[in-house]
């Protein structure tokens, strides 16, 4: 029974001219959310439509921590750095007395946040440097195929969100091209994201370390320095955006003020805009949060989203599952 009830969940149909018709948004409750999100797209795609846009245009741009995965306790890729300092800590006997390594080793979170954004700055540039790109690339793949969330105990993949995995096949079949923007790190994504997400590594946009070119003798290889090159995040997004794909969106996803500006980047474009909010509303399947979480804050986003005209799904009312089944 249990089963047939996930199917009806999962594999809603509705009948058209006579055929069945699988539901593309099949993890989306009936309402104004999902009737938004299609009637838009409708009408981008009709052709000779007032609000059609050809295919070319149709640019749609996806944040990734708490928009097509879980965030919380902390963004994964930190999850992944400590885990990187735990395994590397053999070759640094000096981290037992140094924070924020010391507060890793321990298990000391309270320490780990009292760190701030240097502390954390200084885990990622200890844990994800001083190797080739090859080498980094292997690292996060034998990684993200193995560790599991510390609450769920579910491998981190098995932590995206059907709703949204549904939204970017409907989009990509309507002829949208659909991009990741995250301020999460462009070589921990790309390993993985086409598969997760069916989005290709070049379509992926993400905060930046320097590398530089080495010969060794085995040949060329990209060196990963200890030196940013580029933080995609807030004021950031837009110009990663420009600059890595030169159009302005259609659609933009995201789900803090992180993303704030590329929503208003996006929807103050000429012609049809569809800006989304998604709000962690459902402390039961997922993690209740907003405007005094410290990841994944959504406070500004939130109070211009009615006048700004974005549409805020709101977790709990909207999506009938939350992870993939």
């Amino acid at each position: 029974m249990a089963s047939a009830v996930r199917m009806a969940l999962c594999v809603l149909l509705f009948v058209s001219g006579g055929t069945v018709v699988a539901d593309p948004l099949a993890s989306w409750n009936d309402g104004d959310t999902k009737r938004g999100i299609t009637a838009f797209v409708d009408a981008v795609t009709t052709e000779g439509g007032k609000d059609f846009v050809p295919q070319s245009d149709r640019i749609a741009v996806f944040d990734n921590d708490g928009n097509l995965w879980s965030e919380k306790p902390v963004y994964f890729q930190l999850l992944f750095a400590m885990d990187r300092v735990k395994a590397l800590a053999a070759q640094h006997p000096e981290w037992k007395d140094e924070q924020p390594f010391k507060a890793v080793l321990e298990g000391d979170m309270k320490a780990l946040a009292a760190a701030g954004e240097k502390g954390l700055l200084q885990l990622v540039m200890a844990s994800h440097t001083g190797m080739t790109s090859v080498e980094f690339t292997r690292v996060v793949e034998d990684w993200i195929t193995t560790a599991r969330h510390p609450k769920t105990k579910k491998l981190y993949t098995e932590m995206v969100f059907q709703p949204m995995l549904e939204l970017l096949d409907y989009l990509r079949a309507n002829g949208f091209t659909t991009y990741i923007v995250s301020g999460g790190g462009i070589e921990f994504m790309r390993p993985w994201a086409g598969r997760v997400y069916g989005v290709p590594p070049e379509q992926v946009i993400g905060s930046s370390i320097k590398v530089k070119y080495e010969m060794t003798d085995k040949g060329p290889v990209l060196r990963r320095l200890p030196e940013i090159d580029f933080i995609d995040d807030k004021e950031g997004k837009p110009v990663g955006i420009h600059k890595f794909i030169g159009r302005v969106p259609l659609f933009a996803s995201g789900n803090s003020d992180g993303d704030l500006q590329m929503l208003q980047w996006t929807t103050a474009g000429d012609g049809p805009r569809f800006g989304l909010i998604l709000h962690h509303t459902d402390g039961e399947r997922e993690w209740a949060y907003d405007r005094e979480s410290h990841v994944g804050k959504l406070d500004k986003a939130l109070d211009q989203a009615g006048d700004a005209g974005w549409t805020v799904v709101d977790m709990k009312r909207d999506w009938r599952v939350v992870y993939p089944d």
